[in-house]
């Protein structure tokens, strides 16, 4: 494991308000930055809005407001909704902040005098909503975008163009010698296929039909084209192409720092084809991974904003906690495969793994500590052999663990912590400790006790990048200190001999699922 971790999230296109989609993404990476700063690991998390381009312009003259009062207003939401769902990113990174514009001016100017970019004319199909160009072949008969499959249309203007065939021959070889570069892997065979055999061509990185975007210095009657503007963020936040860019040189120019974009699979061609191009062009080192999540649908249908059928994870975190909204996200589906919200899924994970196995486990054990043990966590002694088959799955728990979660297989990694808690809750009806009591076995009733503190704690450790208000909730209740709530005490067995232990109001009340689907559903825009 590298030393320094940097993570990022697409930057969101401002055209509507974040819904439940968007979280997903951002609390997935939030989870893995979380985690490695919970190893120790420097970590630098970045999340931002990408707020130029033709669909922006047209919406904010269709609100009378000016582009960027329309892109302050949404983007302003975003970051209310970040600190909604305890996201802790580093930095948020805005297109049309200074910072941004100048920098990405320099990596246009350097680009071009590198002769990478010559100027042109281009004649072809536009996609708005995408702000993507494409090809008589790529849009069919139909004239419709391959991505979003609404109506495209014929666009000629003079245009400025980034030349791909000069670096696809170092594409195409990081693509075949790291085989962790564009996961997962179907991904990497769909841009094959469907991008690249079929023959790449240059891409058009300017426009003149327009003037909400980055003025190019060479030009200024035209403005940068989205894709090289937007992807530019993940170096220009570092402090590239400025005087301060001690971020970058401490991250991004570092080869102990693993970098990893996190993005859609609508956007992953910009970020696995073109974006490793402008980087070879700057001189600049490739990402470690580019990861391509899947997409939410809502009952059955895609979730996307200009259909209006999505999610708005405000009302469900108020109603039920950020902490069960962050599960579902981070358990419900793979982590790269596509994955679905729908009302009863939501409540029964609630109430299957936090209500259920987690809460009830915490609620249990406490309130047998407080009645039997004063309560005080009493020392584990003379482990019987359900005790030692609990310590070996607790160390294969969390090598699973950090194995899953270092390869980005957030879900696998939870599913893991979730069978040792399936484990502890077993170890509770086989030992009985109610009998142990009654008949006065005192010593094995204290190893039943410090074995399930010893089980909840490392798994609420384990959980603790996902479950952030809880976690604190579970190591006061067991009255950890701060030394014993570092993460290293995960692989010591036992530890907390002596710990005050209190009763506490249930983590996760149980839901009634027919009153909590019906609540949803009305919530839920289809």
């Amino acid at each position: 494991m590298k030393n320094k971790f940097y993570i990022t999230t697409p930057i969101y296109y401002p055209s509507a308000e974040a819904h439940i989609g968007h979280a997903y993404c951002t609390v997935m990476c939030d989870i893995l930055a979380r985690y490695k700063r919970l190893r120790g690991v420097e970590t630098y998390f970045l999340t931002g809005t990408d707020e130029h381009g033709q669909k922006i312009q047209e919406k904010a003259k269709d609100k009378g407001v000016t582009p960027q009062q329309y892109v302050d207003e949404i983007a302003a939401k975003f970051i209310d909704l970040w600190k909604e769902l305890r996201i802790s990113n580093d930095d948020f990174i805005r297109t049309t902040q200074d910072r941004h514009v100048k920098a990405t001016q320099k990596v246009f100017s350097k680009l071009f005098a590198n002769d990478d970019i010559y100027l042109g004319k281009y004649e072809g199909w536009y996609c708005t909503p995408c702000e993507s160009f494409w090809t008589d072949t790529q849009v069919g008969e139909d004239h419709l975008c391959p991505d979003c499959g609404r109506p495209v249309h014929k666009e000629v203007e003079e245009a400025y163009f980034f030349k791909t065939q000069k670096y696809l021959p170092q594409l195409l070889k990081e693509m075949d010698e790291n085989p962790k570069f564009i996961l997962p892997i179907a991904r990497k065979n769909e841009m094959m296929n469907t991008f690249i055999k079929p023959g790449l061509n240059d891409l058009c990185v300017s426009r003149t039909s327009f003037d909400w975007g980055v003025p190019i210095l060479e030009n200024p009657k035209h403005v940068m084209y989205v894709w090289l503007d937007a992807l530019s963020n993940y170096i220009t936040a570092l402090g590239y192409g400025s005087d301060n860019d001690s971020l970058f040189k401490k991250f991004w120019a570092d080869p102990n720092c693993e970098i990893v974009h996190v993005v859609g699979a609508d956007i992953s061609r910009f970020h696995v084809i073109y974006w490793p191009m402008f980087l070879t062009g700057l001189g600049l080192r490739l990402p470690d991974r580019v990861f391509v999540h899947g997409l939410l649908d809502l009952n059955g249908d895609k979730m996307s904003k200009s259909k209006g059928n999505v999610v708005s994870p405000l009302p469900l975190i108020k109603r039920y906690g950020v902490d069960a909204v962050r599960w579902f996200l981070a358990r419900e589906f793979a982590f790269g495969s596509d994955g679905r919200f729908t009302s009863e899924l939501f409540a029964e994970r609630t109430n299957m793994d936090l209500a259920n196995n987690f809460g009830n486990l915490v609620n249990r054990t406490s309130a047998m500590i407080v009645k039997y043990f004063d309560g005080v966590v009493p020392e584990l002694r003379s482990p019987s052999e359900k005790e030692e088959n609990i310590r070996v799955l607790t160390e294969k728990t969390v090598k699973t663990y950090e194995i899953c979660m270092d390869d980005l297989k957030v879900s696998e990694g939870l599913t893991a912590v979730g069978e040792l808690l399936n484990a502890a809750n077993k170890y509770i009806e086989e030992s009985q400790p109610w009998v142990l009591s009654k008949e006065g076995r005192i010593e094995e009733l204290g190893n039943v006790m410090a074995v399930l503190v010893n089980s909840i704690v490392t798994a609420t450790k384990l959980l603790s990048p996902v479950l952030v208000e809880s976690a604190p909730k579970v190591y006061a209740q067991f009255g950890l200190n701060k030394e014993q709530e570092k993460y290293d005490l995960v692989y010591e067995f036992c530890p907390f001999k002596g710990n005050k232990v209190s009763r506490c109001d249930p983590l996760f009340p149980r839901l009634d699922i027919k009153v909590e689907t019906e609540y949803i559903d009305s919530i839920s825009k289809h």
